[in-house]
């Protein structure tokens, strides 16, 4: 066979051919990056303006990969985060014709993208306001779904933020299986950022033993993060808002980050702040204080409602008299470019500030009341609670606004709405509720918790306090739905199995209704789960009982042996809530002294970091059980410590403030008596003059009989004296002077000192009793003891009673206590049994019928 000629030429000609068809390819396909040309990333990098971007992805569309259609998506909103008036600018990015062609690209590229700039991608187009029902987003989420198990957590992080921003809240399989890989990989985890966004994310879905790891972990990685890290610290407390745990260390350190960049906290960070903080009720005053200090610089900043609105919401609270004014007069001027839910917002500041600016009331009114038809439901109520606060009067406006909560009531079927919705038809002005309303009650009572129970009955007892006012007698079935309410709460009660559940219903239950019928079945309930009682709940229970009035001394001695044995897992700030019930209910735990000494030796290095107010309200709570720690004691009686009260007291509601004060006042009093040793000085006399500076007041029923029935035993009027002032302004309702014989001595008629005392300087216009007697005399007061006075269900004289016998005994008097309980007693059911028990408690052996 002859061999196959060897053509060189040939074999030449098919190489320049495939040469030339390589060349041409490269021609097409590289056209615009010859070599030695620039990246196009780089040259993206270089860009300064969307147009310059643009033109760059027009000109190379047909070879733009998919690494360089993330950079283009990054660098188009790198420059929108410059820019002001963003969504419109965001609008024309998004209706550019390039902008269609990234689109474009990404839908053809995206499974070849790695899961970074997937993500990425997928963040950045939500950023350009694209819906999360277009094609492109649902591709991208699905492609993201399917590769979820190998994001590492910065993506996975990413990803659950896009999630949110599509509102994707209500997809419980998806989040869970985002939780599920937390877990997973928790102990793994070293990135704080991605995992402090991951914990916001899926805080709704995690178990109460995945919130105490998630915990756990939060504080091991806080201390990797620098003193800037602001927005991890955010969501911090956001999560822990989330999940409804007052969790101190946690708050504290993330409250020292925001306080160490306060000069860099804008107003919306503030605002979302002050918010996350009353919901998890943690008041920090130095927050606040310095705080206030930045918001007040910020007001020459903002003349736009929008903004301006934010700032008076923030501020308005926390503002002094002048800012206050100013802020007024300032959103009065915009008050006609509010909206409905600036006005909103407004109103709910002006029931903070307890305002009293008539026109400013009546012009945000107005506007509410144009847009009454817009508002949901708790909108409403807020609405209600706010105008009713400060005052506000006008039947039209209520006549509208009871219109339009029932006939939202009578289409609602959700609990949560017609207990709001109920609650605010019982708050307006002669409340009234209709059978339809009723029975809206009655179809969801299966359902309440007793929380709404609570709220319900806290209504029909409105509506059977006003129900004469109407035609139509109704009150029947509101005692009918009363005793139904009852059988419920009772209901629920017995099916409790789990003390941390029911604690997180009886946080704030409180009222007539409750007092009256659960009580005692709660308290059953509580008694049930004794054992359950631990470091983690101690407080709270503590706190419940302090607010009940019943004096239970199983639950108070496991509170206090809880304690004992587990002070070292307490937070300090907790103790202001445990000693609390001691205080209150008068009530001296098993190894009493070991007891409060624990406490307090717990919270003395913390002293500095509590608002002050809570000092002296942890102080005079320790005064009613004759507790006296000299260490807290130097503490509040000290000039700094009481400028920064003073500072604080500035920023209180006015209610708040005068308890404040007055319970300094007490405490004040309290250690002058009881512990002169201590030495340190009475300084509430001019608070003392203005608070006493008119009558103390009118006698009640009881009071009067008691005052006649005085006069005739002692000989006459001018041998008692009614509503006394002693030293220290402890008023006491009745005096009168026995002499060595036990004869009474009549006022004016023997050598007494009225007005003054040789060591104190009385400037009063008051009159104050003096302590010089003749020899063998004795000063006597009377009191007579209402339900106030005792615990609710035995006849136990509560702290407060007990402390003022003990400083009228210090005074020099001899006291006799008159229990409504002995005076309103069958045995004293008439004129000459009372006079019997007078004149026995008297003159008889001074034997005190008080338990």
């Amino acid at each position: 066979n002859e061999k196959a000629p060897f053509f060189p030429d040939s074999l030449f000609t098919n190489m320049l051919r495939l040469r030339a068809a390589i060349c041409s390819f490269s021609w097409r396909v590289f056209r615009f990056r010859p070599f030695g040309c620039e990246p196009l990333i780089s040259q993206m990098d270089k860009c300064t303006n969307e147009e310059q971007l643009f033109d760059l992805i027009e000109e190379n569309k047909a070879i733009i990969s998919e690494e360089e259609v993330g950079c283009a998506f990054n660098i188009l909103w790198q420059f929108q985060k410059q820019k002001t008036g963003l969504l419109k600018s965001v609008e024309c990015i998004r209706n550019h014709p390039q902008f269609l062609t990234l689109y474009n690209l990404t839908t053809n590229k995206m499974e070849l993208m790695n899961d970074d700039n997937l993500v990425n991608v997928l963040y950045q187009i939500q950023q350009f306001a694209v819906e999360s029902h277009d094609p492109l987003v649902e591709a991208l989420v699905t492609e993201a779904w399917r590769r979820l198990e190998r994001f590492d957590m910065n993506v996975l992080a990413k990803f659950s933020t896009c999630l949110a921003d599509q509102h994707l809240h209500f997809s419980p399989i998806k989040w869970e299986k985002i939780a599920d890989i937390v877990s997973r990989n928790l102990e793994t985890i070293q990135d704080f950022k991605s995992l402090s966004v991951l914990m916001v994310s899926i805080s709704s879905l995690t178990s109460q033993r995945f919130q105490e790891q998630l915990v756990k972990k939060t504080e091991l990685l806080f201390d990797t993060i620098d003193s800037s890290q602001v927005n991890i610290a955010r969501r911090i407390v956001q999560f822990l808002r989330n999940i409804k745990y007052s969790y101190y260390p946690l708050l504290e350190r993330c409250n020292k980050v925001f306080l160490s960049n306060v000069d860099d906290l804008d107003l919306d960070f503030i605002s979302k702040i002050f918010s996350l903080y009353h919901s998890l009720q943690f008041h920090n005053f130095q927050f606040i204080l310095i705080t206030k200090k930045r918001l007040i610089e910020m007001i020459p900043l903002f003349d736009q409602p929008a903004t301006f609105v934010k700032l008076f919401v923030v501020l308005g609270p926390v503002a002094g008299p002048e800012e206050k004014k100013r802020l007024e007069s300032t959103i009065l001027l915009m008050s006609e470019e509010l909206t409905s839910q600036q006005a909103l917002a407004v109103i709910g500041a002006m029931e903070e500030m307890e305002s009293r600016n008539l026109r400013l009331i009546k012009r945000i009114a107005s506007i509410l009341h144009k847009n009454l038809e817009n508002y949901k439901p708790i909108e409403l109520l807020k609405i209600t609670q706010a105008l009713i606060v400060l005052h506000f009067q006008s039947k039209e406006f209520f006549v509208k606004l009871r219109e339009l909560l029932l006939s939202y009531l009578k289409i609602s079927v959700k609990t949560s709405e017609i207990s709001i919705l109920v609650c605010a038809i019982s708050k307006l002005p002669s409340p009234h509720l209709d059978e339809v309303g009723i029975s809206r009650i009655e179809a969801v009572l299966p359902q309440c918790d007793l929380n709404d129970l609570n709220s319900f009955a806290t209504s029909v007892l409105r509506w059977i306090h006003y129900g004469h006012v109407y035609p139509d007698n109704t009150t029947g079935k509101q005692l009918k739905l009363l005793q139904k309410l009852d059988h419920y709460g009772h209901q629920r009660l017995q099916k409790y199995n789990n003390l941390n559940s029911l604690c997180e219903e009886l946080k704030s239950l409180k009222g007539d209704w409750f007092s009256e019928s659960l009580l005692e079945e709660t308290v059953a309930t509580l008694q049930r789960l004794v054992d359950e009682i631990n470091y983690t709940n101690v407080a709270g229970i503590a706190y419940f009982i302090s607010r009940t009035n019943y004096l239970n001394t199983l639950l108070l001695d496991k509170i206090a042996s809880v304690v004992l044995q587990q002070i070292e897992k307490i937070h300090p700030f907790a103790i202001f809530a445990i000693i609390l019930p001691f205080s209150t209910l008068n009530y001296d735990p098993p190894q009493r002294d070991e007891f409060f000494g624990t406490c307090i030796q717990h919270l003395n290095s913390y002293l500095s970091l509590l608002d002050p107010l809570r000092i002296v309200f942890l102080g005079f709570f320790l005064a009613t059980l004759e507790y006296f720690p000299e260490d807290l004691l130097k503490t509040i009686f000290n000039i700094k410590f009481l400028s920064r009260l003073d500072s604080q007291l500035e920023i209180l509601y006015s209610t708040l403030n005068r308890k404040v004060q007055f319970r300094l006042m007490e405490l004040n009093r309290a250690v002058c008596l009881e512990c002169p040793e201590y030495q340190i000085p009475w300084f509430h006399d001019r608070f003392c003059q203005q608070l006493y500076n008119k009558d103390i007041g009118s006698l009640n029923g009881a009071q009067q009989q008691i005052y006649k029935m005085l006069a005739e035993l002692l000989g006459g009027i001018n041998c008692v004296k009614a509503s006394v002032l002693t030293p220290y302004y402890h008023p006491i309702d009745f005096e009168c002077i026995l002499d060595k014989r036990k004869k009474p001595l009549p006022y004016g008629s023997h050598n007494i000192t009225l007005g003054k005392l040789p060591e104190m300087h009385w400037e009063s216009n008051t009159q104050i009793v003096g302590s010089r007697l003749p020899p063998g005399a004795e000063r006597i007061a009377l009191e007579f003891l209402d339900i106030r006075a005792f615990c609710r269900n035995i006849p136990h004289l509560k702290g407060k009673s007990a402390m003022k016998k003990r400083h009228l005994e210090i005074l020099g008097y001899r006291v006799i206590q008159i229990p409504h309980l002995e005076w309103n007693s069958m045995a004293l059911s008439t004129k000459d049994a009372r006079m019997d028990y007078l004149r026995e408690r008297i003159f008889g052996d001074g034997k005190s019928y008080c338990i």
